[in-house]
């Protein structure tokens, strides 16, 4: 008797024992009964059937899926890779679990396909400079895609958008170029500017002729110290002549005019 009543007494508590299910904080469970879906347990101390009662414990906490880089084509026929991650959330498990074969794997191609397609929707320049758009983009149809799945997609980052090395040699160029095109352009108005101040200043000097060739000898001057100067000097000979020629040449118009004004003076008087 004392036998039976302790096998007994063995038989109720494994029972109790195996009925007894604690599911962590951030943590659900799934429960089937022979196969079929009865209830989601919440965080804390649940009780089962054992043996008939199935349970498959779940995390609810935000989790990272890290896609592979894709290969995808822009709008101006840009091959580019995309390196870029997701951040998501089981809302509802049983959706999560019923709905869809394999969760993790059908976000990750349902990501891969809607990141390819966005990215064709751009140029490469969009594309590189507007990842918070595309982030946003890809927010949008993701969480659009998976809200059957009982998931949430949280936020979607493009990490980085990777070119050939061909393709970054030639970018590099290009930049390089437009650089110096707007630096000459600089220099060329800058050039212009004092051209034109001096001029100025010129038509207004009593000895204009005087400045302008103490202003070119000295310059003439620089550029030979600074020809000497260098590595592979050489020996420089102007014509004086011509040089006092091209001075005359530049000076003459102003002094023309300045002698046509005081020519008219003196007939009038």
């Amino acid at each position: 008797m004392i036998e039976l009543l302790g096998a007994f007494t063995l038989i109720v508590l494994g029972y109790v024992i195996g009925s007894i299910r604690v599911v962590d904080q951030g943590d659900e469970a799934l429960v089937q009964r022979l196969g079929q879906y009865k209830r989601t347990l919440k965080p804390g101390l649940n009780f089962v059937i054992p043996i008939l009662d199935t349970v498959m414990v779940e995390t609810i906490r935000e989790q990272i899926l890290d896609i592979v880089p894709q290969k995808a084509l822009t709008r101006d026929n840009v091959p580019i890779e995309v390196d870029a991650v997701v951040f998501w959330q089981i809302l509802d498990l049983r959706k999560a679990y019923y709905a869809v074969e394999d969760l993790e794997e059908a976000l990750k191609q349902l990501v891969t396909t809607s990141l390819r397609a966005e990215m064709g929707q751009l140029s490469l320049e969009e594309a590189i400079s507007s990842t918070s758009r595309v982030n946003q983009a890809l927010l949008r149809q993701l969480d659009k895609a998976t809200a059957n799945w009982g998931v949430k997609v949280i936020r979607v980052e493009v990490q980085e958008i990777i070119l050939s090395q061909a393709l970054r040699d030639s970018l590099e160029k290009e930049r390089t170029a437009r650089s110096e095109k707007q630096a000459t352009l600089s220099r060329t108005e800058a050039t212009v500017q004092s051209i034109s101040e001096l001029a100025d200043a010129l038509q207004k000097h009593p000895n204009s002729q005087e400045v302008l060739r103490y202003l070119v000898a000295r310059d003439y001057m620089n550029a030979s110290m600074e020809i000497s100067r260098s590595d592979n000097a050489k020996i420089v000979f102007m014509d004086p002549k011509a040089l006092n020629e091209a001075i005359t040449d530049l000076i003459s118009p102003a002094e023309f005019d300045q002698g046509a004004g005081g020519g008219s003076g003196n007939g009038a008087t």
